[in-house]
């Protein structure tokens, strides 16, 4: 096990995506070698986000689309559901982005426990084939920043209006429907478990 310092949970609240995007760009840009990681808890307003390399697919409702530069497709983020952005210095934990993303699958899979699984090629968490934890991350000179967003308890009738993640017909669900409530902090504290693991 490699020692490193421990990490700043920073509880943001609900948030604007825009603003917020913008702030962990910023971090990231700025932070230094002995920068410590942050994890940003936050709950987004309604809105839908799309990674850089996918297309803005039309859209029948208002809720506001913005493109952004992670990785991943589109998906839907709205009240209820527990984002945690991932402001890690992978290069200084020494972890692969690959093993970074598994690691954010793994916390979820240890927070919910029997039934959740992973999905060969298809980044996130399900449970009995449906999402409900979806992440997409973006690094920067081994600086990896975005996240996770795991669905709680939350209205899940905006992502109809998608191919959740690129995946047409893809089902959703969230902790509720499981019996489970879990908070941000809980998964904060599953994340951090992984990164000192």
């Amino acid at each position: 096990m490699t020692l490193v310092e421990d990490v700043v949970v920073r509880k943001l609240g609900r948030a604007e995506y825009l603003p917020t995007w913008q702030a962990m760009r910023e971090f990231t840009r700025g932070r230094q070698d002995a920068t410590p990681d942050e994890l940003w808890l936050v709950e987004h307003p309604p809105v839908y986000t799309v990674g850089q390399g996918a297309q803005v697919p039309p859209i029948g409702n208002a809720i506001p689309v913005v493109k952004t530069d992670r990785g991943g497709d589109i998906t839907y983020h709205g009240p209820g559901q527990a984002v945690i952005y991932t402001l890690v210095d992978l290069a200084r934990r020494s972890i692969r982005v690959k093993r970074f993303v598994w690691l954010l699958e793994q916390a979820v899979i240890d927070l919910l426990g029997a039934g959740a699984v992973r999905k060969p090629g298809a980044p996130g968490v399900y449970v009995d084939g449906a999402k409900i934890a979806a992440l997409g991350i973006r690094v920067i000179r081994g600086r990896a920043y975005h996240g996770l967003a795991l669905n709680v308890d939350m209205d899940l009738s905006p992502f109809n209006a998608i191919d959740p993640c690129g995946y047409p017909g893809l089902r959703v669900t969230q902790t509720k429907d499981l019996g489970l409530m879990v908070t941000a902090e809980q998964l904060a504290q599953a994340v951090i478990e992984q990164l000192d693991a």
